[in-house]
């Protein structure tokens, strides 16, 4: 249904190259990689520690922006954090910088001397064997719904002693959530498209990606239905024959260029021209500050964003 397995392959590379930010989603070895990273569920990678600490003494390693953050929330201290463009909680100045989320340098994860090492899930099919290679106990956390995340930050919660902060972030994320869905009472819920663009090429968002959870959330209707993955090939005559109410296009990577691509692409691609959502304008950027490939700790913002793009009349 959605183009050819080369293509796809080719697409997951570019977007695993691509985020910074860590998420997103999905494996650059093919199809079956971006499936088990779609469905895994947080996993601990058995293997080798490298000495540490007494268990008394944690020494924690955060891979990844959005891990970071919510460490931050939770006023857990760490070893070791993500290289990135974003900015990191002022809690964690002058720690270690391990790499990228991914692809993390074993060598410097090791020489902090850790007692765990955490990362997400959607990176878990390319990291795991690096980690097992390397000796090193992994963590995989799985931030690709709201719920899930919120369920991990009650058992970091637990794990660190931070039961009543965990459970605080978590109400927080409930009654935002809670407030923005009355809003959406009674009214007809709209079709959506999303559309996740790195530079060169996109791919479309299914209901198990971070930000299709977002839309079902609000009552939308993703176009792609029943998929195992969070991220698709692009077939624009199929896409253009479920006629959606909205497009939501994600710009990750380099987000000018990515939006400058999909100006490019809507303007010389003829039959985007057909889409219901194209002339009837609602076609909209989403800012990537806000909408990252997996949660993270501007879910609240996020959805108070999104609210007005799927019912206008609420705004």
């Amino acid at each position: 249904m959605f183009g050819t397995k080369l293509r796809f392959i080719a697409l997951m590379t570019l977007i695993m190259v691509s985020i910074t930010g860590c998420g997103n989603s999905g494996a650059n070895k093919g199809t079956p990689g971006v499936e088990k990273s779609a469905v895994a569920s947080t996993k601990t990678v058995e293997s080798t520690k490298t000495s540490s600490p007494t268990a008394e003494e944690p020494r924690v390693v955060s891979t990844t922006v959005a891990i970071t953050q919510i460490m931050d929330l939770l006023e857990i201290d760490l070893v070791g954090i993500p290289k990135s463009v974003k900015t990191l909680p002022t809690r964690y100045d002058g720690l270690t910088k391990v790499g990228s989320p991914m692809s993390p340098d074993m060598e410097l994860v090791k020489s902090l001397r850790p007692t765990e090492v955490l990362s997400v899930t959607t990176l878990q099919y390319d990291l795991e064997p690096v980690f097992e290679n390397a000796k090193i106990a992994a963590t995989f956390l799985d931030f690709t719904s709201l719920e899930k995340m919120q369920a991990e930050i009650i058992k970091l919660g637990e794990k660190f002693g931070k039961q009543e902060k965990a459970a605080q972030i978590v109400n927080e994320y409930d009654e935002t959530l809670k407030e923005i869905r009355k809003a959406t009472e009674g009214k007809q819920p709209p079709t959506v498209l999303i559309l996740l663009g790195v530079p060169g090429s996109y791919l479309v968002a299914t209901e198990h990606s971070y930000v299709g959870d977002l839309v079902e959330l609000l009552g939308g209707v993703n176009i792609v239905q029943g998929e195992k993955v969070e991220f698709l090939a692009s077939n624009t005559e199929y896409l253009q024959q479920s006629d959606p109410d909205v497009i939501l296009r994600l710009a990750h990577g380099m987000p000018k260029e990515v939006v400058e691509m999909f100006d490019e692409e809507f303007k010389k691609n003829d039959i985007w021209h057909h889409f219901k959502a194209v002339k009837t304008g609602r076609v909209y950027d989403l800012e990537e500050k806000l909408f990252g490939t997996t949660g993270n700790i501007e879910v609240g913002g996020a959805l108070e964003a999104l609210l007005p793009l799927l019912y206008p009349e609420s705004s």
